[in-house]
C-alpha cells in the first residue's frame, strides 16, 4: 500500500506526456483543416431559397474574415442582414447551437463536435468566425449579439444555446453576463475557459485579447462584478492537463449571482477539447438535460 503515491506520482507524468502527445497531433490535424473554416459558414435556407449573400453582402463582417477592429465601422456594418426564408420548426423543443472558436482558431475546430450533434437530434448547429484582427473583447460580444439576434430571427426561436471553446467561452460568457444576452441565451458551455484569468505564455501578452484574458484584466474583473437576475446557466468544461489555463482551475466560473456547473476533465489537453468523445457527450447532456431551480451549483467530472 505505500507504494500507491509513488505509482500515482508516476501516473500523472504519463497521463501529461499521452495528453501532450495527443495535443501535438490534434494540432497537425487542425492545421489541415483550418483552411475549410477561414470563410463565415452560410445561413441555412428553407429548400428552393437562396442561401448566399446579396450583391451588397460580399464581406463575411467581424463575425467572418474581412472586418478590421479599427473603430471605423459599426456593429450593423459588420453583418449582413438575414436574406433566408423562416426554417420550419423543425426541433423546436430545441433551440439552435451556436458554436464559437478560440484566439486565433476559426469554426474548423468544431468540426467533430457538430457531427456529434446533429446526429443525436439537433437539427440546427452553426458554427461561427470572428475576426482574426479583432482587438477587443467587449467588441467581439457585441457583434456576437447582432448575430444571435438574427439567428432567432431566422430560425422562430426567442433563445440559442452556446458553446464557446477558450477565448470564445469567455467572449459569449462577457454578452450574457454583461450585454444582456441572457434574455437569448439559454445555456452557454464553455470549454478551456480562462473565466479567472490565466498565466500562461507571458510573451504573448503584446496582443491586446490575451491582455484582457490576464488575472485582474479589465475585462476579469468586469465579469466578477454583481450579475443580479441572470437568466444563463453556465456549464464549464474544465480540464486537469490544460496547459494553456494556468492554474486548470480558472477554467471554472466562480461567481455568486450566477447560475453554474463545473465538470471537469481528466487527462485531456486544451486542444483536445472541442474534439473529445466523452466532452462531446457531456455537451450533449448539458445542453439536453432540464436545468435545476436557479441558483444551484454543482460539480460532476469526466473520465
Amino acid at each position: 500500500m505505500k507504494a500507491l503515491p509513488f505509482l500515482c506520482c508516476l501516473a500523472r507524468p504519463s497521463a501529461l506526456l499521452r495528453a501532450t502527445v495527443v495535443e501535438l497531433a490534434i494540432l497537425v490535424g487542425h492545421l489541415l483543416l483550418y483552411p475549410t473554416g477561414i470563410h463565415q459558414e452560410q445561413p441555412r435556407a428553407l429548400p428552393g431559397t437562396p442561401a448566399g449573400p446579396g450583391p451588397e453582402d460580399e464581406t463575411d463582417g467581424a463575425y467572418g474574415t474581412d472586418v478590421t477592429d479599427d473603430g471605423t465601422g459599426t456593429a450593423a456594418d459588420a453583418f449582413p442582414a438575414a436574406r433566408t426564408a423562416l426554417l420550419p420548426t423543425e426541433g423546436r423543443a430545441r433551440p439552435p447551437v451556436l458554436l464559437l472558436h478560440g484566439f486565433i482558431d476559426n469554426r474548423s475546430v468544431f468540426v467533430l463536435l457538430r457531427r456529434s450533434l446533429l446526429r443525436h437530434g439537433w437539427r440546427h448547429v452553426e458554427a461561427l468566425n470572428y475576426s482574426p484582427l479583432t482587438c477587443d473583447l467587449r467588441k467581439a460580444a457585441e457583434l456576437l449579439g447582432r448575430h444571435v439576434e438574427q439567428v432567432c430571427e431566422r430560425t422562430g426561436h426567442s433563445r440559442v444555446d452556446l458553446v464557446g471553446h477558450s477565448l470564445g467561452g469567455l467572449i459569449a460568457r462577457y454578452y450574457a453576463q454583461r450585454l444582456g444576452g441572457d434574455l437569448r441565451v439559454r445555456t452557454l458551455v464553455t470549454l478551456g475557459t480562462p473565466h479567472g484569468g490565466t498565466r500562461v505564455a507571458p510573451l504573448m501578452s503584446a496582443h491586446p485579447l490575451v491582455r484582457q484574458m490576464r488575472p485582474h484584466s479589465d475585462v476579469i474583473v468586469e465579469l466578477a462584478r454583481p450579475a443580479p437576475n441572470c437568466r444563463t446557466h453556465f456549464v464549464c468544461f474544465w480540464s486537469d492537463l490544460d496547459q494553456l489555463m494556468v492554474p486548470v482551475e480558472t477554467a471554472r466560473i466562480d461567481h455568486r449571482d450566477l447560475i453554474t456547473r463545473s465538470v471537469r476533465v481528466s487527462g485531456v489537453g486544451h486542444l483536445a477539447l472541442p474534439v473529445n468523445g466523452a466532452v462531446a457527450a457531456g455537451i450533449r447532456e448539458a445542453l439536453g438535460a432540464e436545468e435545476d431551480a436557479e441558483g444551484s451549483v454543482s460539480a460532476t467530472s469526466v473520465a
